[in-house]
């Protein structure tokens, strides 16, 4: 196939609603042709078909690259820019309401339904100045705006929850174990394949459901 493809490398160059229709089309998967397909159909951005008609070794050379890019270990995302609006990660995590810490709570580790947790982490900025700023109110109807936000602040937001252990019930944060934090590294370090994007998402999943960001 003789046509340029824009091939992403860096996580803030696909979306969340990307991403989870990787993730669905994983479930569905028979073998590593088929996600290697999806991989390129999805994040590539081009048709079913334009993704079949490329060339196996540039098909390869691509699905390496976007491998690549779900090794790396984002940084918290303070904001993005999203239609024209700058989204801003909630500025106190000691005021969120208890509307907000329940949806937090419930959706953060659901992959069909991350969106609604993003919502309440990321919402526009109404006022800022300098470093400061001011988000709107929470507004749980309007959770699928966010859904086109980039994947560097969804994953940047869940490992900064992982990393720092905080307890939104008790709205305090702790330092996890240092054994949490070499597990949480040992999966972000897995082989360059299709594999091991799925093995990435399991895993995440897995630790997102031992998080215990509430308690029982």
């Amino acid at each position: 196939m003789k046509a340029n493809i824009n091939v992403p490398n860096e996580l803030n160059e696909i979306t969340l609603k990307q991403y989870q229709r990787f993730l669905k089309a994983q479930d569905k998967a028979k073998d590593n042709n088929f996600i290697q397909t999806k991989m390129i159909e999805i994040f590539c951005r081009v048709k079913p078909q334009d993704a079949l008609n490329i060339r196996l070794s540039d098909a390869e050379r691509i699905t390496r690259i976007i491998s690549d890019m779900f090794e790396q270990k984002p940084d918290l995302v303070q904001s993005f820019w999203l239609n024209n609006v700058e989204y801003g990660f909630v500025p106190d995590l000691d005021e969120i309401t208890l509307g907000e810490y329940i949806d937090l709570d419930t959706y953060m580790g659901d992959w069909d339904n991350i969106e609604i947790a993003m919502n309440v982490l990321y919402r526009p900025i109404k006022q800022k100045l300098g470093n400061k700023y001011l988000i709107e109110d929470y507004d749980p109807d309007k959770k699928d705006r966010i859904t086109t936000m980039p994947m560097d602040a969804v994953f940047g937001s869940i490992l900064f929850f992982y990393r720092l252990g905080i307890e939104l019930s008790k709205t305090m944060m702790n330092y996890l174990e240092n054994k949490e934090e070499k597990q949480l590294l040992d999966v972000l370090d897995l082989q360059k394949s299709g594999d091991g994007i799925r093995a990435f998402t399991d895993s995440l999943e897995e630790i997102l459901q031992d998080l215990k960001i509430s308690q029982n």
